[in-house]
């Protein structure tokens, strides 16, 4: 029975994490008109998954793991309930129905990883999913016993009644309070929720050890119209984490999708904000820009800007206008415009970004170089 159980385990566990990087291809491929291409590749996975899980479900497994059949049951669902939602008829188009459905794909996709986040020390294979490559070899090293008195791993701040406020925060394992460490904010897109953002960057932060913070708006969005109701809360939750961990202020990097990318830099370059560098990704530059002095506080600002050429929310010539204005305004710019991206993240940009804002946060096997400001760029090198 014993060997059943671990022999079950060993075929779901391939096809579960197989599951979840075909999801992370999709969404990064993620283009209206192409969606029916995309999850026809990947609609094998859904009867390949179910007999996996069926038949690992169908094991009475050993007393001492029945919990964890249970959590690795209660992970694959979510799974199957992305692919489903992902698979449906009718989600190429960017209105209606189907971008509900496409979004709540994204959310059971973030579900399915929180499940199995916390697999991840009973389950080799799961904690190599949720690092970098480099750093695969050693996983011991990046959950060793915490000091006491420091709490690490995935932390909750505390959300309003509507689940609105409130904020997620990594701590990797390895954090123990001996240096600074710098700090990456991350914004969610419209309707998203720090709780589902935070999986965009944990991997990287488990590995290249730094801090994570992935707020949730007070609203189904930033505050972008009418009063500034987020600004004051996300600078108390930066302080909030500065007085718990020790965060280089040298160091604190906002960046944000979508709506998370315009708000980035409409709220980080006001006064009096903690923020040293800025990453915002398929954002537009908003027009409160250049009635609040914020354009002239760009000024020696070091600002990585991200955008698709596919961008059907935001079309790219926005995008360009950014850049035109933020280089007038003498901002310390890079500007990447990538061909195949459409209104989605670039999960590759990470690696760049980081290398870029802090030399020491580049991969050790490979560390990237950190692009040139983009007035000294070729425009290859922009591309």
């Amino acid at each position: 029975m014993e060997e059943r159980f671990f022999r079950e385990l060993g075929a779901l566990g391939p096809v579960l994490l197989r599951s979840l990087e075909g999801l992370e291809w999709l969404q990064r491929r993620l283009h209206p008109p192409r969606l029916a291409e995309l999850t026809a590749a990947l609609r094998p996975s859904i009867p390949a998954l179910e007999a996996a899980r069926d038949s690992f479900g169908a094991v009475d497994p050993p007393s001492a793991l029945a919990d964890l059949q249970q959590e690795l049951l209660a992970a694959v669902e979510p799974v199957l309930l992305s692919l489903r939602l992902f698979a449906a008829d009718g989600n190429g188009s960017p209105g209606g129905a189907g971008i509900q459905r496409v979004l709540a794909a994204m959310r059971a996709a973030c579900r399915a990883q929180e499940a199995l986040f916390g697999l991840r020390l009973a389950l080799p294979p799961v904690s190599r999913y949720f690092v970098e490559e480099p750093f695969r070899g050693d996983l011991a090293a990046l959950d060793p016993d915490p000091p006491d008195g420091i709490a690490v791993g995935l932390l909750r701040g505390k959300a309003r009644s509507d689940g609105r406020g409130g904020f997620s925060l990594f701590v990797p394992g390895s954090y123990d309070g001996s240096e600074a460490w710098p700090l990456v904010v991350a914004l969610h897109g419209g309707s998203g929720h720090g709780g589902d953002f935070v999986w965009t960057w944990l991997r990287e932060a488990r590995g290249r050890r730094f801090l994570l913070l992935a707020p949730t708006s007070l609203g189904p969005t930033w505050s972008m119209t009418g009063p500034d109701v987020d600004a004051g809360a996300l600078r108390a939750m930066v302080e909030a984490v500065g007085e718990r961990y020790r965060v280089d202020p040298e160091r604190v990097l906002l960046t944000g999708l979508s709506d998370g990318a315009t708000y980035a830099l409409l709220c980080g370059l006001q006064e009096q904000m903690p923020f040293t560098a800025f990453a915002p990704l398929s954002g537009v530059l908003h027009p409160m820009n250049y009635a609040n002095g914020n354009l002239e506080r760009a000024r020696g600002r070091r600002i990585y800007l991200v955008h698709g050429a596919l961008d059907w929310m935001f079309p790219v010539d926005l995008a360009r206008v950014a850049r035109d204005e933020l280089e007038k305004a003498g901002a310390e710019l890079v500007y990447r415009e990538l061909d195949d991206l459409s209104h989605t993240y670039a999960r590759e940009e990470n690696d760049r970004i980081l290398s870029w804002f802090d030399p020491s946060l580049a991969l050790p096997s490979s560390p990237a170089s950190p692009p040139r400001p983009s007035s000294q760029a070729s425009p290859s090198s922009q591309r």
